[in-house]
Formats: C-alpha cells, sequence, structure tokens
C-alpha cells in the first residue's frame, strides 16, 4: 500500500538500513528506531500505519513495547508485526497473545515480509473503514435520538399549548416549557404594538411573577434587530459579538457587571400592528446557545403562534358574547338589568328560596309625579333623572341585590336572603335617599323628587310565580300612592 507509513525498530542498524531501503523501495514511507523508549515517541509523535517490531531491545524488550502500544488506545488498531530470531513457538505465541498482528522469523524473505506487510495494511485499511461507518452510524443515531427528543419536547408542549388557554396563559407556559427544554433559565415573551415600547408579558423561572414592564431597545440590541428585520438572532458570546459593541461601552461606563454569555432573539407576528420576540439567555456559567437552539425554538414559537392567534380569535369572540349578552339583559338608559333580564333573575332567586327553605324580598319603586318633569322639562332632562335613579339605587345595593328597570320611571330591587321587616326597613332608606337627593339639569338648577314603594316578600300565602310576587309589590305601590305618595307600604 504506497504511502502507507511503516516504523521500522530493531536494535539492528544493518537489519533496520536493510529494511527501509526494501520499503522505501516498494513506495512506503519509513521511520525507524533502535531503542524500545524511541518506538514509544515516535508513535507519540505520529501514529504509523504498521510497526515492524523486533523482540529484543537493550532497554525494553519487544513484549513490554507491545503491551504498551495495545494498551494504548489510540494504537489499539495499529498493526504491529514481531520480527525476532528466536524459535517461532516461543515468541509467536507470547506475541501474538500480547496483541501482535503477525509474527516474522529472522532471517526474513522478502516478498514475504511485503505480502505480509501488504495483507496487514489491507486489514487495517478494512478496519478503518469499517470504524469510521461506525462512528458515522453513532453519530446519524445519536442525532435521531436527539431529533426525537426535541420532536418528544415540542409535541408535548404543543399539546399543553392547544388546551382551551387564553393567550397570557399560552405565554406563560411557552415561556416555561422552552426554558426547560432547552435547560435555560432565563426565557423571556415580549410584545411590541406599532408606537409602544415593548413589555414583556411572560417569564421562566427567574422573575416568574413579573410581567408587563416596558424594556428600553437600546439596551437589548438583539431584540431590535428581530424586531427590525422579522429573522431570527443568535449571539453566541455577547462579549464579543459586534451587535453589544455600543452596549458593552455602556456597561464599562456604568461598572456593570454581566453574567448573559449568549441569547436568541425569535420574532413572531400575530397581527398587522403587533409582532413579538421569545427572548431565550444562557449564562456565562452555561454553555452558549446554537443554531439547534434556535431551529428548535423557532419551530415552537411558529406552532405556538397559531394557538396564540386561536386563543386571541377565541377571547374576542367570548368578549363579544359578554358584551352582547349585557346589552341583551342591560337597560340601555339607566345601565341596570332590563325587565327580561329581572324576571330571568328572580325566577331563579324563587327557585333557590323553595331548594334552600330561604326567602327574598322585591321592591318596587315608582318616581312621584314624573311625568311633571318631562312637561316641564323636556324629555333629556327625564333621561337624566331616570340614570340618576338607577345610579343611586346602584351605589346603595349589596352586591347580591337585583337592580332593575321595570318600565318607564319603576325600578326594582330584590333583596335574597331579607325578610318583609327588613325589606321594608330598607325600602325606607330608599324613600328617604331618592327624597335628599338633588337631581341636576342643563339649566343648572336642581330638582327634588320623591318615590314610592311597594314591598312584597316570598315566600307568602298565595305566591307561587315569579308574577304573583311582582303583582302584590305593585299592589302595595298602588297603595302608597293612594295614601298620598312619598311612602313605602306592604
Amino acid at each position: 500500500m504506497p504511502s502507507a507509513r511503516i516504523l521500522v525498530a530493531d536494535d539492528d542498524p544493518s537489519i533496520v538500513q536493510t529494511m527501509s531501503w526494501v520499503l522505501k523501495e516498494h513506495g512506503y514511507d519509513v521511520v525507524t528506531a533502535f531503542q524500545g523508549t524511541r518506538v514509544l515517541e515516535l508513535m507519540d509523535e505520529r501514529t504509523p500505519d504498521l510497526v515492524l517490531l523486533d523482540v529484543m531491545f537493550p532497554d525494553l524488550d519487544g513484549y513490554q513495547i507491545l503491551e504498551r502500544i495495545k494498551g494504548d488506545d489510540r494504537f489499539r488498531d495499529v498493526p504491529v508485526l514481531m520480527v525476532s530470531s528466536l524459535p517461532p513457538e516461543e515468541a509467536a505465541v507470547r506475541t501474538l497473545g500480547l496483541g501482535a498482528a503477525d509474527f516474522v522469523k529472522k532471517p526474513f524473505r522478502v516478498k514475504e515480509l511485503l505480502a505480509r506487510i501488504q495483507a496487514q495494511l489491507r486489514m487495517r485499511a478494512i478496519l478503518k473503514s469499517a470504524n469510521e461507518t461506525l462512528r458515522h452510524v453513532e453519530e446519524e443515531l445519536e442525532r435521531v435520538r436527539e431529533e426525537a427528543e426535541n420532536r418528544r419536547k415540542l409535541v408535548d408542549i404543543l399539546h399543553d399549548v392547544t388546551d382551551d388557554l387564553s393567550s397570557d396563559e399560552i405565554y406563560h407556559l411557552l415561556a416555561r416549557r422552552v426554558a426547560r427544554a432547552l435547560d435555560l433559565t432565563h426565557c423571556s415573551v415580549i410584545l411590541a404594538r406599532d408606537g409602544e415600547r415593548p413589555r414583556v408579558v411572560a417569564t421562566a423561572f427567574e422573575q416568574a411573577s413579573a410581567r408587563n414592564f416596558e424594556l428600553e431597545l437600546d439596551r437589548y440590541p438583539e431584540i431590535r434587530a428581530a424586531l427590525d428585520t422579522g429573522r431570527p438572532v443568535l449571539v453566541e458570546d455577547v462579549m464579543s459579538s459586534p451587535l453589544y459593541a455600543d452596549v458593552r461601552r455602556h456597561w464599562v461606563r456604568d461598572g456593570t457587571t454581566v453574567s448573559t454569555r449568549s441569547v436568541i432573539a425569535l420574532p413572531f407576528a400575530l397581527e398587522p400592528t403587533q409582532a413579538g420576540v421569545f427572548f431565550l439567555r444562557r449564562s456565562v456559567n452555561e454553555p452558549p446557545l446554537t443554531p439547534d437552539d434556535v431551529e428548535f425554538a423557532d419551530t415552537v414559537v411558529k406552532a405556538a403562534v397559531v394557538a396564540v392567534q386561536r386563543a386571541k380569535v377565541l377571547e374576542s369572540t367570548m368578549a363579544d358574547n359578554r358584551r352582547l349578552e349585557v346589552l341583551a339583559h342591560t337597560d340601555p338608559l339607566t345601565a341596570v338589568l332590563n325587565r327580561r333580564a329581572l324576571t330571568e333573575r328572580l325566577a331563579s332567586e324563587l327557585e333557590r328560596v323553595r331548594r334552600y327553605d330561604s326567602t327574598v324580598s322585591l321592591l318596587l319603586i315608582d318616581i312621584d309625579h314624573f311625568k311633571r318633569v318631562n312637561d316641564s322639562y323636556g324629555h333629556l332632562v327625564g333621561d337624566d333623572v331616570l340614570m340618576d335613579v338607577g345610579a343611586l339605587l346602584q351605589s346603595a345595593v349589596r352586591a347580591v341585590d337585583v337592580v332593575a328597570r321595570y318600565g318607564g320611571e319603576e325600578f326594582v330591587i330584590a333583596l335574597p336572603e331579607t325578610g318583609l321587616a327588613g325589606a321594608t326597613v330598607f325600602a325606607e332608606r330608599i324613600r328617604e335617599l331618592i327624597e335628599a337627593h338633588p337631581f341636576l339639569h342643563a339649566g343648572g338648577s336642581q330638582l327634588h323628587l320623591t318615590a314610592s314603594v311597594g314591598v312584597a316578600s316570598y315566600p307568602s300565602p298565595g305566591l307561587e310565580t315569579v308574577e304573583d310576587l311582582l303583582a302584590t309589590a305593585d299592589q302595595a305601590l298602588y297603595r302608597a300612592k293612594a295614601e298620598g305618595r312619598n311612602r313605602v307600604r306592604t
């Protein structure tokens, strides 16, 4: 095998000279040694393709040298041909047992020696090729394992974010899961809307509760670059990256101690006026982030953005539905419940009373002589008065109480867990509140109004339905008006 490097080691200079001449004539690169220690030195300098080694040396015998060569992982695959004048049955058995590839007896025949050398070099080439193939297979296997692990992590993360989560919950989950998958202690999600400073909406580990604080982009050139270009930015070393040149000068000037070693900024788009950045960092005592980390995190982010967008659509739809529901149940003028919503709430309340053997009372309130307000000051002032009454009643009740506009100038207050006596006392307080309240109109003068209140309570004899309860309160209100108004009746 031309150009193969062969180390010839023998304490007899004439044999070394002869072997060297023959091998060089056949195109081999030859190095020589006359001492055992020199053999090991030459092996360290450059690994030969084959060693021709004598058994006898003045300093170390060939057995010791062979044992050291085969005990070193670097030289384990280098074929060693032992050369000796000792009887083969003595030397061959021992040397082959120590790992020698072959044994050549002195005096050797040139053609036989060359044939044995060529055979061993061919075997070494085959073995080297097999080892190289095995190394590539192991590397590919490791790559496949890493890819499978990354896919497993990705599937786990995306499985989590496909649940019914809000966009904020998705941001926090992603920050935690990406940080865990890449073994990070610093991972943040930053949102940037046109005309506003970017703000952190989710963080992992280092400031898990921190959110909605604004960033100065002059301190974060990688985030600015990611937002400007729309492409991922990897800084493997903040202390040498040109992107951080200005920032490093500020660090020196301010005496800032920097614990960050490398960063990744991954941009993503949510809508035409809003973008975001996934911000990943590793500390100086951790290995730097790599392009593989960028690829994995970018895959996660791109897939997760779909979930975020879906969550935002769902949030928007739910918010619209809530607004529509509120509108459907709210009186547009006074912002209290309308008659339809009142009927539903009362039906539910009566069912609760029956189930838990409780009680509920009802106040039916009518503004006295309200028609005079509309006739004297106009319907706009009348509307203002009704809005003030609605606000006044809302401010006077408990959180569990229900205020509704029953129609025209009539209002209803439902009082759960309140009997007739307590409701009557509260109705008197409402009457006094309205009587004492100054209602202003556009001219700047004040209007003073009064109210009549009818009170009913459930359960009571003869009351079975919501309509029965309202009718009873209406009869009590009629008595209050018939007796001169500005009073409470049951």
